[in-house]
């Protein structure tokens, strides 16, 4: 057992362990849906049987998503060592870690809700259309607001993976749980604390995954 002298560092250094993941699963999300929610979007519209149908923007958008998809993230973690330096200044750290997590988090969230939209009733759309509602009156106020329990188990997911590559960043002193396990549970033996992270990762994502099943049940209007 630790001593009370190494413990309290210790209980601390966890603890900011367990700040950092989270600070670096829920910005990066929340910036990867600023990018990724628009790219679904409009693979969805600009598809063949879409509201604008383009050839060429939905090409384009597909190829980059599958891609971007395709590399494993621990190499898109490398690849984007310079982007990294070039927006933050420096290539650790948890600030830092968020560039290659919006990077790989966002075709993800392209994809996720490409399928949530996908899954809307056509005749509700053809409704909209017949009463004389614009594109963007069907994208925010039918599609999404038709999707939204799926868009919230899609987000609910996301968050699952997002939150599983900030700990795979530990490898490179990406900061929080991850780097923490690789520091001292991997380089000093230390399997007590290796446990811990483990640990707490897995309780991360099970809170992330019972609220986010609670949310998409109250947001599911035929739930009663």
């Amino acid at each position: 057992m630790w001593s009370d002298t190494i413990m309290t560092p210790m209980v601390r250094l966890v603890l900011e362990g367990v700040a950092e993941t989270l600070y670096m699963t829920l910005a990066s999300t929340l910036i990867a849906y600023l990018l990724g929610l628009p790219m679904g979007i409009a693979l969805v519209i600009t598809a063949k049987d879409g509201l604008r149908p383009n050839k060429v923007i939905y090409k384009v958008l597909d190829i980059i998503v599958n891609i971007v998809r395709s590399v494993p993230f621990l190499i898109l973690l490398i690849l984007v060592i310079p982007l990294t330096r070039a927006i933050v200044g420096k290539i650790y750290g948890s600030t830092a870690t968020i560039v290659p997590l919006v990077l790989a988090a966002a075709p993800f969230i392209a994809r996720m809700v490409e399928s949530s939209l996908m899954e809307v009733d056509r005749g509700v759309i053809e409704a909209a259309q017949s009463m004389g509602a614009g594109l963007w009156d069907i994208i925010w106020k039918v599609m999404l607001a038709e999707a939204r329990t799926s868009l919230i188990v899609g987000a609910t997911i996301v968050l699952g993976t997002v939150l599983g590559y900030s700990a795979m960043a530990g490898i490179v002193g990406g900061g929080g749980l991850g780097d923490i396990a690789i520091q001292y549970g991997y380089y000093r033996y230390q399997a007590d604390i290796m446990w811990v992270t483990v640990i707490l990762l897995v309780l991360l994502v099970q809170v992330m995954q019972f609220a986010g099943i609670r949310l998409s049940k109250k947001m599911d209007k035929r739930v009663r």
